[in-house]
């Protein structure tokens, strides 16, 4: 399987995990709850590791720069996906969501769309740097199965 076609999918696991995980979250009337959104950094946390792993195994890839680039990558797109639904969410669905937001006492008060975007992205990058280089520290002495058993 491709690098690309593994950072892609994997991506799109991140985003519908945390998309799926803020629609429970709203079903279940906890969508005021802040710090339940913390758990996001969980759904990176697997989708990093699994394409890290689909790296190894399937093309054989053993370089340290390569498979964190994948992770790291897997993670920018699936959090830059969910900060375009955000927006769109804000945008047409619920726009009282951002008071949501500012009565939370993760972000503050008198936030605005654009505000947040930016905070997502930081934190979203940040999130990805370190959940890369986390499982990079386990996986750059890891030797796939597929290899040791051919």
């Amino acid at each position: 399987m491709s690098t690309n076609k593994i950072i892609f999918k994997n991506g799109l696991l991140i985003y519908s995990c945390i998309v799926a995980f803020f629609l429970l979250m709203k079903v279940l009337g906890l969508d005021n709850v802040s710090e339940l959104r913390f758990l996001n950094f969980l759904f990176v946390f697997y989708g990093v590791n699994r394409a890290i792993k689909q790296n190894i195994d399937l093309n054989e890839q053993e370089s340290y720069f390569n498979n964190f680039y994948v992770g790291f990558g897997s993670s920018v797109i699936g959090i830059a996906l969910t900060i375009i639904g955000l927006i769109v969410y804000v945008g047409f669905i619920d726009p009282n969501f951002m008071s949501v937001l500012e009565n939370s006492s993760f972000w503050g008060k008198e936030l605005s769309l654009e505000m947040v975007v930016f905070a997502l992205s930081i934190e979203g990058t940040a999130s990805s740097v370190m959940c890369s280089f986390i499982l990079m520290q386990y996986y750059k002495n890891y030797k796939s199965t597929s290899s040791i058993l051919t």
